[in-house]
């Protein structure tokens, strides 16, 4: 059975890349068949920077071909196929590990409108909630119209509870009667929507750290993970979002959405170089078991399969 999940886990992640892997992966093997000279590492520098993953890495990518193709010209394209692989997971492999859970553990998601933050809430919980953990969901994204209404309507989907206030209430009012039903229900996680707006960044500001200090007068030293969720398919511009967000409240990891509807999966690598934050989740399809947590080496041997 876990054989069975894994492998199709494993099959939705490369259905979801598939418009990247057909710009990536299938190009590059074309391209490496051809003699590695100028204009073939000039090609090859285009065709990683269209796929999204920054011109700094590109750059980077490109020299290291360059480099294992002089110090043995008879590798093959599979051999710098492999070459690719290995620098891509390195790169990955140097964010930040995830800090231990807490109990309960509370994560707080961030993220503009129409990311992809509520239903990525509602998938989180039905991950941790098929892990046997006992989820809590509150929703205090409370100045989106629908906002409360469509993550209840999740919640119900992924089977766990949800505390709500009203439109336009005091998020931090919510997050504090969300955080004392989880204790008082013992819950081992509680899932915070929050901040769906960067219109006025002070407002954005001011209304976190309202609702950290409502979390840490509940519960003093335990520090709350917040996510920031991202889209996609906005490429580069999902940096500075990341940027913005980051420069007003200290976000610890991402969850990037939507790859399944972009050819630009790509931005990844960019938006991990740039912030020095680590993807957690990746979301691959609107189902409510599309999303992943981020696996490296799956997420770059699914680029070249």
């Amino acid at each position: 059975m876990i054989f069975n999940r894994l492998r199709s886990g494993w099959e939705t992640l490369k259905k979801a890349l598939s418009s990247t892997r057909s710009l990536f992966g299938e190009k590059l093997r074309s391209l490496f068949g051809k003699p590695i000279d100028e204009d073939t590492l000039e090609k090859l520098q285009t065709l990683l920077y269209e796929a999204d993953l920054g011109l700094a890495t590109a750059k980077e990518l490109t020299s290291k071909i360059q480099a294992a193709h002089l110090k043995d010209p008879s590798l093959t394209s599979d051999d710098l196929i492999e070459v690719l692989k290995k620098e891509l997971i390195q790169k990955f492999q140097k964010r930040p590990p995830r800090a231990p859970l807490h109990h309960p553990h509370l994560i707080l998601v961030v993220g503009v409108n129409g990311s992809g933050k509520t239903t990525s809430i509602a998938k989180m919980a039905n991950l941790y909630k098929k892990e046997g953990k006992k989820v809590l969901v509150g929703a205090a994204d409370t100045f989106r119209a629908g906002a409360i209404t469509q993550l209840e309507v999740w919640a119900e989907r992924a089977g766990v509870d949800i505390v709500k206030g009203s439109p336009g209430g005091d998020p931090a009012a919510v997050a504090f009667d969300t955080l004392k039903a989880a204790m008082a229900r013992g819950s081992d996680l509680i899932l915070l929507d929050t901040a769906g707006r960067l219109q006025n960044k002070q407002d954005l500001m001011r209304e976190l750290e309202k609702i950290k200090k409502c979390c840490d007068k509940l519960m003093p030293g335990s520090p709350p993970e917040t996510l920031l969720v991202l889209d996609a398919t906005a490429g580069q511009n999902s940096i500075d979002q990341a940027k913005t967000f980051h420069s007003f409240t200290p976000i610890s990891g991402l969850i990037l959405t939507k790859l399944d509807g972009t050819a630009k999966g790509g931005v990844i690598v960019p938006i991990q170089d740039t912030l020095n934050l680590p993807v957690r989740y990746i979301g691959v399809g609107e189902g409510i078991e599309d999303l992943q947590v981020f696996d490296p080496e799956a997420f770059v041997e699914a680029l070249f399969a």
